[in-house]
């Protein structure tokens, strides 16, 4: 076969002798190829594309074509080889890989979906899909991706299960985070939305629907297995998963606590919301304002039903659920909250300002064994400390102003069991007259750490520290070791056999 240059270095040379041989002899080759090339140009073909020759697989191409329109071009290459070798192909299976990937590319070339572009409205689709969130120390999350169609406003909320009460609870949430219901939503064929299919028609649950009817709106459905149908909540979910779940990609740091999570969610949406989207060139915050105008107006209450039983949160901060209690956080002290139980825990669901939340999410417990989370109490002061002393009469108070040494004094005394503590509180008072409040204060200190709380003791402490007595030290207390009982020594023997001596004998 001549390359591209030979090929046109003799039809040029044809071109100017208008003989085969004058031309094939200028080009060194034979005159019947310089014939054959010049009958090709002349027939309008292209004299420079090689001819191809017979493939061995050439008569099986046409049981290729059958199994793959037969499987919709999903068959494999090597079952294609296995069937086509039993008929008595000879060839190796590279052959059939290539024959079989012309053929499926013929044939999805032949049966292509087409996208028709679409111009959403505003206020009318709203969609939302869920998205694997990060683990929190072992346990799965779940991210709700919610997308308003027209402005292209994004809301992400991290759950702990998919729930038909979480759904509900992170709808009204979207709802009212964006101020309004549009006119449809659009989401997956879970079980929490569509229970069946029949003939290809979607079968709803009649709690979902009763949901859209709370809200003013209808719940639709995509396809199965069609995301191409909400492709603005499957871009949510790629993304939302991108910057949010910790790879080593975005290098960004696990959690420690679900609330942790949940606030990079919220410093996310309101990141990306404030973002020029790339299609539109707008901000999806300015758009949103714009698209509330055609958004229906919200009920006031959210669907509470789907949250379970109704319960008052008690003085302590807990609930009664079947004879159990279980804490709730301590803000809620007073109000009502919903609780219902999910597998073996129990789920407790306040509604705020923002919509529906949950709150507090306790293993199930058995009545006589209360649920109670620590962080859900605020830290006590002085709790599980020694109290400080505070006056609640006139008396209490002129002892105490005199300084820390009667603070100090009042609470030894008080754990030593002393006598007529009131008493000697107002002789302190009277002396602090006559020696000086700083003089009382020092002598009731140092009462205080020698436990000296007899009567007399603090006029003695003053006379001591007015002949120049020093500051006090740590009193002197015996211990095991040390002890002032009289040593027991010359016991030591007794009882002992003497031996007689021979004086004693004789």
């Amino acid at each position: 076969m001549k390359t591209y240059e030979e090929i046109m270095e003799i039809l040029e040379a044809y071109d100017l002798t208008k003989s085969y041989r004058a031309a094939a002899e200028l080009a060194g080759c034979d005159h019947h190829t310089v014939r054959r090339y010049v009958k090709l140009r002349g027939q309008g073909s292209d004299p420079t594309r090689r001819l191809e020759r017979p493939k061995m697989i050439e008569p099986f191409l046409p049981k290729i074509e059958e199994l793959v329109e037969r499987s919709q071009a999903k068959i494999g290459a090597d079952v294609v080889h296995e069937r086509i070798t039993a008929l008595g192909f000879a060839g190796t299976d590279r052959t059939t890989r290539r024959a079989v990937a012309v053929a499926k590319a013929s044939w999805r070339a032949g049966n292509r979906r087409v996208f028709r572009p679409w111009t959403p409205e505003p206020g009318l689709w709203l969609q939302w899909d869920w998205g694997e969130g990060p683990r929190i120390k072992g346990r799965r999350t779940w991210l709700w991706c919610a997308w308003l169609a027209w402005s292209r406003f994004r809301v992400v909320i991290p759950v702990l299960d998919k729930t038909l009460p979480t759904i509900v609870a992170c709808l009204d949430t979207t709802l009212r985070r964006i101020g309004g219901a549009p006119t449809y939503a659009l989401t997956d064929n879970e079980k929490t939305v569509t229970i069946d299919h029949v003939a290809r028609v979607a079968v709803r649950n009649p709690a979902i629907v009763e949901v859209g009817h709370h809200y003013g709106m209808a719940i639709r459905t995509c396809l199965p297995a069609d995301p191409q149908s909400k492709g603005g909540s499957e871009a949510t979910v790629r993304i939302a998963k991108r910057d949010l779940v910790p790879t080593e990609v975005n290098l960004r740091a696990g959690y420690g606590t679900f609330g942790h999570l949940e606030a990079a969610c919220r410093a996310f949406t309101e990141e990306i919301n404030a973002k020029v989207h790339r299609e539109t060139k707008r901000i999806p915050n300015d758009m949103l304002a714009e698209e509330r105008g055609y958004l229906h107006v919200l009920a006031k209450a959210p669907f509470a039903v789907a949250f379970g039983e109704t319960r008052r949160v008690c003085w302590d901060a807990t609930i009664s659920v079947e004879g159990v209690r279980y804490s709730v956080p301590h803000q809620l002290i007073d109000t009502r909250v919903w609780a219902r139980f999910h597998g073996d825990e129990l789920v407790v669901t306040a509604v705020g300002e923002d919509g529906p939340a949950e709150v507090a999410r306790h293993e199930r417990s058995t009545p006589g064994n209360p649920k109670i989370n620590d962080g859900h109490y605020p830290p006590r002061e002085d709790h599980h400390g020694v109290r400080t002393p505070k006056a609640s009469t006139a008396d209490e108070a002129a002892f105490l102003a005199l300084g820390p040494g009667a603070a100090s004094w009042l609470m030894e005394a008080g754990a030593f069991g002393a006598h007529r503590v009131r008493s000697k509180m107002a002789e302190a008072v009277v002396l602090a007259k006559l020696h000086g409040a700083a003089d009382v204060d020092r002598a009731l200190g140092t009462a205080a750490i020698t436990g000296r709380f007899a009567d007399g003791d603090l006029l003695s402490l003053l006379s001591h520290q007015a002949q120049g007595g020093g500051h006090p030290t740590e009193p002197i207390r015996a211990s095991e070791t040390h002890s002032l009982q009289p040593g027991t020594s010359a016991w030591a023997n007794f009882g002992d056999i003497r031996p007689e001596t021979e004086e004693e004998t004789a």
